[in-house]
């Protein structure tokens, strides 16, 4: 039996499945796993130290960013082991109870929502595609491919300074109204022609570039629940995108399968 009885620390809960799991393979992720079994429902945990993780201590480790990239990498690493071979339902890093009794609380509250979930995503994976833009060369090409910022060009070139200054301005403008308009599309094209191959999709918030650490700009950050049937389908779309999309100065970021935070609704 895989469970056990633990009187020190808190329980950390990874995730939640409705199949045995195996807990030998996250080993040398996760300290001593083990299980707890509620009406159908198995829930990953281990003990964790209050040292680390009661709430004042938590906070003063949650400032340290090492610490945070450490516990997470393991953290979703466990997770993806757990799901190569049954249904997540995956919690965010640092969900914890006081105690075991408090954890199969939450597990009878929830019982049907977690089922519910479990067969939704039952054979199933999510995929996120990122689409970066260089706007730079966007702009660039912009302005030889677009008539009207052709024309202004001209005009300010054959003006006096007082006129050409609002027509600088008149460029400028126009330019951002392109620029808008071309990413717009570039993203939406993308984002419908994926989400035909998937159950589900989902856009997230774009990412800054000191998260991302990319000089492209983020234009798109989307998720997609997809059948694992038609993995490859989703994965000939982007790469027909990225055919399609060559010489737009936009950039493709697939990867997958992930543990499906974006499609539990917890």
């Amino acid at each position: 039996m895989n469970t056990r009885q633990a009187q020190d620390g808190l329980i950390y809960l990874y995730c939640i499945t409705d199949k045995v799991p195996k807990l030998k393979k996250i080993e040398n992720l996760v300290d001593k796993p083990y299980f707890i079994y509620q009406q159908s429902l198995y829930a990953i945990v281990n003990r964790v130290k209050e040292s680390e993780f009661a709430e004042d201590n938590l906070k003063r480790n949650l400032a340290d960013l090492e610490w945070i990239k450490a516990k997470a990498r393991s953290h979703e690493k466990a997770i993806e082991v757990i799901m190569k071979n049954a249904g997540v339902i995956p919690f965010k890093l640092a969900t914890l109870f006081n105690s075991e009794d408090n954890l199969k609380a939450m597990l009878r509250e929830h019982l049907e929502e977690f089922k519910d979930i479990l067969v939704k995503l039952e054979d199933k994976e999510e995929w996120g595609v990122k689409i970066y833009c260089n706007l730079e060369k966007l702009k660039e090409g912009l302005m030889q491919e677009d008539g009207q910022l052709l024309n202004i060009d001209k005009e300010i070139s054959s003006s006096v300074s007082g006129k050409a200054y609002f027509l600088k301005k008149k460029k400028e403008e126009l330019l951002n109204i392109a620029e808008n308009k071309k990413l717009n599309e570039y993203g939406q094209v993308s984002f419908d022609s994926l989400r035909e191959e998937s159950v589900q999709a989902r856009i997230n918030k774009l990412l800054p570039k000191e998260v991302t650490e990319r000089k492209e700009e983020m234009i798109l950050n989307s998720a997609f629940l997809i059948d694992k049937d038609k993995i490859d389908d989703f994965l000939n779309t982007v790469e027909n995108l990225k055919i399609r999309y060559v010489d737009k100065c936009i950039f493709f970021d697939c990867t997958g399968p992930w543990p499906p935070y974006n499609f539990c609704n917890l």
